[in-house]
This record gives structure tokens, sequence and C-alpha cells, in this order.
């Protein structure tokens, strides 16, 4: 379970995600499988992602908060077709290590 967000932080991420383009496009297989390992290898990467509905435009307001929760990550906002979540990077302490190599 990821901690809650103030209103500052969720300011701050709404405040960077203007300036980004969206990152991926639900299309035709909507939440699938396979985009929802997409989405969690980008915010393993970034962190704030955005994300345009290009189609199930009709349904964005039940497939956001549901992708937010299959990737375990915030969803800051939803605007028009397009949504933007958030997940922080883990720190290095709770970081799993790999076993060393003997």
């Amino acid at each position: 379970m990821i901690e809650p967000l103030n209103n500052a932080q969720i300011r701050k991420f709404k405040a960077a995600a203007q300036l980004l383009e969206p990152m991926l496009k639900v299309g035709k297989s909507g939440l699938s499988e396979g985009f929802i390992r997409t989405v969690d290898d980008a915010l393993k990467l970034h962190e704030l992602v955005k994300i345009k509905f290009v189609d199930f435009k009709d349904q964005k307001k039940e497939l956001a908060p549901e992708l937010a929760e299959k990737t375990g990550s915030h969803l800051i906002m939803r605007v028009g077709n397009v949504m933007v979540l958030h997940r922080p990077r883990p720190s290095a302490e709770t970081a799993v290590e790999p076993p060393p190599a003997l």
C-alpha cells in the first residue's frame, strides 16, 4: 500500500503533468494485462505518467481509478480524455537487493 499524498504534493504533480505529453494511449484492447504491465514499467522509470484515452472514452471515469489500483499508483488527475498517474520509486533501503553471486 502506498502512502496517501497531501494537497501540496498533488498540486506539485499536477503542475509537472501540465508539461508532459501523453506517454501511453488506451486503445482498442482497453486495460489488457499487457497494457497494465506497460503502465507499470513506465511508472518504474518515470514516476509520473500521462495517459490518453483514444478508445473507451465513455468509460474513462471507471477505468482511470481501476488502472491506478491495478498499478499501485495514485490517480493525480483526470481531465478530458487524459489521466495522470504517480507512483514513487522505491527508496534504496526498501528496494530488494539481488542475492550475491557466488
